[in-house]
């Protein structure tokens, strides 16, 4: 149970609405792929059928949230947060053997041997499935089943704003054989009435089957939230915060955006050169001409799904990095600049946005709010009620004691985790990158204006034979400040520092500059060196004491490690504790071979290992696996439901 005077305070927020409807709880759940999900009678994937026994597991395990990564209709890259559509389903989720009416030994046979095709459970997901999927249901509505009915009439009303544009952008696309929106013929490119008119005539059955399949998926999903309902679990969607260039959001409405510009994140301790995601950014000022409709249709939509909704990137409603869309792709995110410009409006830009959203959804509003967060953001959501994330390998305190923050540290409101899709899972994490540094980034800040040589130094800084996957792991050697400054001051150049000792240079990072021949360098080009040092050096090693385990500290991480790893988020203060069903998981000790294998996705790349991984054995096995007890035991320890 929350504490008094903080649920107190929840109600008198923005939020109260819903944090009336959620209750005064602490909550426990589960964060799931919904592509990492199958059954035994599973069509290589898991569909909204599926989805009922992993609320059964939740129900079963004590968890009370469910929440589901974007399931919006994906492109070709598969990436959720990359979707063609801000609202419509994607249909390889969709269960064709529980569409009403379906009784065709014919239809029947082809499942069957469907099923033969593409077996589930394999460790990474065929996307090609899909198609195979979508072949097939059109089949089924070439039969008209459920064509006419007065359900797809109200649904079709009901869902104006974006249907028909979403079904007349899919039948285009299928004519353009799958060619993006700025590929097509220019009359379909730049929308001409006189011929989109035409080509509704004569597609009017495709455009009829993307309409029929978007209620068939809605169906589904609304029966699946009204089974969670009666099981007691709340269903947490994911709103994802773009959508991709290639979208029917983009090419229907092209005024909301910035297509001159793509979105992305500046430089960080974890990604030397930044990100680029390639979605255009918004046009804010557009979108709110008409009071934010843009975004109110997205909630309404997903009222129908949804308990509570997490907000994706939510400081990118207050600025985002703007990349030229011309820019070099393999400068990344480097020659960004923040979109509004003027720092002192992003408080009343992000505020605007929230508010808009809160006052019109019935959704409780959660917010990812991980990198670098402008005070405004996180002010903004605290003063608003809206739940942030806290990660932990990254609650710490930063600036003084550099160490993990005890569990009681963490803040009221927020959503406590091990991990999250785009970092590692938390075993691979613990072996792989605990105490290191970012390879690019640390080489990237020796060369930037330091004329430091990175070959000179790196043997005697790192442990190269520990190192891997980009990580560079400190050498025990290097046990203090003076060591780290001198061995930097080694790799030098001669004619960069006059007259002085390495070893002196230490003397010098509390003054404003360092002795130079060919002028100064500032103070900050040293004192990240040393924050980057003190924040990560024998991180493991700290972690260890904070999860009070016993004994000599283990490199390789197994179940006990997890367990006390996944206490402390239990144990923590944070509202919510929803951790991946992989770190869940690894209490089983299921897992065969090296954690950095189980990643959901590395940002910044396209891969067929990323949005593809699967759990080890189906929902059905997992429903009577032992470490359920052991799962339900941890939650009720901990007092959360």
């Amino acid at each position: 149970m929350l504490r008094k005077e903080s649920f107190e305070y929840l109600l008198k927020t923005n939020s109260a609405a819903g944090w009336k409807r959620i209750g005064p709880y602490k909550r426990a759940g589960v964060c799931v792929p919904f592509f990492s999900l199958y059954s035994k009678k599973s069509l290589g994937v898991g569909d909204f059928s599926d989805l009922k026994l992993l609320i059964d597991w939740a129900h079963l395990t004590g968890n009370s949230v469910i929440q589901l990564l974007p399931v919006n209709q994906v492109g070709s890259t598969f990436c959720p947060y990359d979707s063609v559509s801000s609202f419509a389903l994607d249909p390889m989720f969709i269960c064709i053997r529980d569409i009403n009416l379906l009784k065709d030994k014919t239809i029947e046979n082809k499942l069957n041997n469907l099923k033969k095709v593409f077996p589930a459970g394999n460790s990474r997901l065929d996307y090609a499935i899909k198609e195979a999927k979508v072949l097939l249901l059109r089949e089924l509505h070439a039969g008209k089943i459920g064509v006419n009915s007065f359900g797809l009439k109200a649904f079709i009303e009901e869902n104006a704003y974006w249907l028909s544009g979403f079904a007349l952008y899919m039948s285009l696309k299928e004519y353009h054989k799958g060619r993006p929106w700025y590929d097509w013929s220019v009359r379909f490119k730049n929308r001409d009435r006189e011929a989109l008119s035409d080509f509704k005539k004569e597609h009017e059955q495709e455009i009829d089957f993307q309409v029929w399949l978007q209620w068939q998926l809605y169906l589904q999903f609304k029966s699946l939230k009204e089974y969670a309902g009666r099981k007691k679990i709340l269903l947490k969607g994911d709103l994802p915060i773009l959508v991709s260039r290639d979208s029917a959001d983009v090419w229907a409405n092209p005024e909301l955006f910035k297509l001159e510009f793509c979105a992305g994140a500046p430089p960080d301790m974890y990604c030397a050169k930044g990100q680029r995601w390639g979605m255009p950014t918004y046009n804010w000022e557009r979108i709110a001409s008409d009071g934010y409709r843009y975004l109110k249709e997205k909630l309404k939509y997903s009222e129908n799904f949804y308990d509570i909704l997490r907000i994706d990137h939510v400081v990118g409603l207050f600025r985002s990095w703007s990349i030229p869309f011309n820019e070099p792709t393999e400068n990344k995110g480097l020659n960004g600049r923040f979109d509004p410009a003027d720092e002192s409006s992003w408080l009343e830009h992000g505020r605007n946005i929230l508010l808009s959203m809160l006052g019109n959804t019935n959704m409780l509003l959660c917010a990812e709010d991980l990198g670098v967060i402008p005070k405004v953001c996180t002010d903004t959501l605290r003063e608003l009620g809206i739940p942030g994330n806290d990660v932990q390998r990254w609650v710490k305190d930063w600036e003084i004691k550099h160490d993990f923050l005890e569990p009681e540290k963490y803040r009221v409101l927020s959503v406590a985790m091990l991990s999250t899709h785009d970092t590692t899972n938390w075993p691979a994490w613990w072996e792989k990158e605990a105490g290191t540094v970012d390879e690019d980034l640390f080489i990237r800040k020796c060369s930037d204006r330091r004329q430091i040589n990175f070959g000179n130094v790196k043997n005697k800084l790192f442990d190269l034979a520990r190192s891997g996957h980009g990580r560079l792991r400190w050498l025990n050697s290097v046990d203090s400040v003076e060591k780290l400054v001198a061995i930097l001051g080694e790799g030098l150049s001669p004619q960069t520092v006059t007259g002085q000792p390495p070893s002196k240079l230490l003397d010098s990072i509390h003054r404003e500059t360092v002795p130079q021949s060919t002028g100064t360098l500032p103070k900050e080009h040293l004192l990240d060196f040393i924050d980057l040092y003190l924040n990560s050096y024998q991180e493991k090693e700290k972690l260890w004491k904070h999860l009070k385990l016993s004994g000599s500290m283990r490199e390789e991480c197994d179940s006990e490690i997890v367990r006390a790893a996944l206490k402390i988020t239990l144990d923590s203060s944070a509202i919510f504790c929803i951790n991946t069903i992989i770190d869940w998981l690894y209490l089983a000790d299921i897992f065969k071979g090296g954690p950095y294998q189980y990643r959901i996705n590395t940002p910044g790349t396209i891969s067929d290992k990323n949005w593809s991984l699967t759990i080890p054995f189906p929902l059905e096995e997992l429903l009577k696996h032992m470490v359920n007890k052991d799962i339900r035991k941890m939650i009720a320890d901990s007092g959360r439901i």
